[in-house]
């Protein structure tokens, strides 16, 4: 090929997702399977939600609202903030761009804890930028690793909060002292995209620091708890003037109209988002004690996915319980080879894992 295109997309590899469940049954010729790896809903999707969409189908001829204005009144009330300190984006991946393009200069660059979510050094990299990375302390965003790093050049940091893909938080009194010890030319993207699930005083929210330091950025998504993976939609929280430079950048219609009707359903639907946490909690639980009882080792979570440990090389397993009808996520890229994450599924999903994760254990013993 003639086209040249500029060495730092050139060197990216594209971010590979977990496959959907019709072509891994297609590809392995099973059926009945269970996909316990991309962290989705595992009650599906609100009625209301649907409801919502339904309704709004008639529109599709026109253009959405390119302010979300209904969504952003109702969103603003709830974290009570104002509605010019919300902005929208096609889940909060296409927000984490808009960051990196909209703040970084020639030569600066983005800090992050290593491993966490992929997309932050993605975007950085494929707009030309460097990335510097802390690693993880047992499994835990490293604070004061960050501090030390923060140089000249550093004008991003993105802190995942609980990280994915550890699950870990970090404590509310380190949180603050971290944050107040920051640059005030440092922008801090706190992305809260699992924060739904997390058990009351293990962290606290960007959004309480908001009034305090105003370079601090919070994203949330309604792709988790809210179950609308499949429609994209997401949202950051910062000051008027951050979101203000961000929108510039932003696309005009980023959010579709279904997507901003069905997120504006959800919200109020307060009882399937907390039937949909009372599980995540509840199923926890039972499969940490199911897996103590088969002598396996975990990381504890605060999330709806955690970390478990394998008696042999993760990917092995991963391969072992894709033949079995359950998809779960190798975490070879994540540099965790000895690691699966799963994804807490609903009671039936979860029985299914755990049953063929004891037949593939077995298999090792008697082998």
């Amino acid at each position: 090929m003639k086209i040249r295109v500029p060495d730092h997309i050139a060197s990216l590899s594209p971010y590979v997702p977990g496959k959907p469940i019709d072509e891994l049954e297609r590809e392995l010729g099973i059926s009945d399977s269970v996909k316990l790896a991309s962290n989705e809903n595992p009650l599906g999707v609100s009625p209301k939600a649907v409801e919502a969409i339904c309704n709004q189908a008639i529109n599709l001829n026109r253009y959405p609202d390119g302010n979300a204005f209904a969504l952003k009144k109702e969103l603003s009330a709830s974290l009570c903030v104002e509605p010019d300190e919300i902005i929208f984006g096609n889940g909060s991946d296409e927000l984490i761009d808009l960051i990196v393009r909209t703040f970084l200069l020639p030569g600066d660059e983005v800090l992050t804890a290593d491993p966490s979510f992929m997309i932050y050094w993605l975007s950085a990299r494929a707009s030309g930028h460097s990335v510097s990375y802390v690693p993880l302390k047992n499994f835990m965003v490293d604070l004061d690793g960050l501090l030390s790093a923060v140089g000249p050049r550093t004008k991003v940091i993105f802190l995942n909060n609980p990280n994915n893909p550890t699950g870990s938080v970090v404590f509310p009194g380190e949180l603050d002292r971290f944050i107040r010890a920051l640059p005030d030319d440092v922008i801090l993207v706190l992305d809260e995209a699992y924060m739904e699930f997390i058990e009351p005083g293990s962290t606290i929210s960007g959004l309480e620091f908001l009034d305090y330091n105003k370079n601090i950025i919070v994203l949330r998504t309604f792709s988790k708890a809210y179950g609308l993976a499949g429609i994209r939609i997401g949202y950051g929280v910062s000051s008027k003037e951050i979101i203000d430079y961000i929108n510039r950048v932003r696309l005009p219609f980023n959010t579709n109209m279904m997507a901003q009707s069905a997120a504006l359903a959800v919200l109020k639907d307060k009882e399937f988002v907390d039937k949909t946490i009372n599980l995540i909690w509840n199923q926890k639980k039972m499969l940490y004690q199911e897996l103590e009882r088969m002598g396996v080792e975990y990381v504890p979570t605060q999330a709806n996915f955690f970390l478990i440990k394998t008696p042999v090389k993760g990917n092995i397993i991963y391969e072992k319980l894709l033949f079995s009808g359950v998809i779960v996520r190798p975490m070879d890229s994540y540099d965790f080879p000895d690691y699966i994450r799963l994804t807490i599924g609903s009671v039936i999903e979860n029985e299914k894992f755990l049953m063929e994760f004891a037949k593939i254990l077995q298999g090792f013993k008697s082998g």
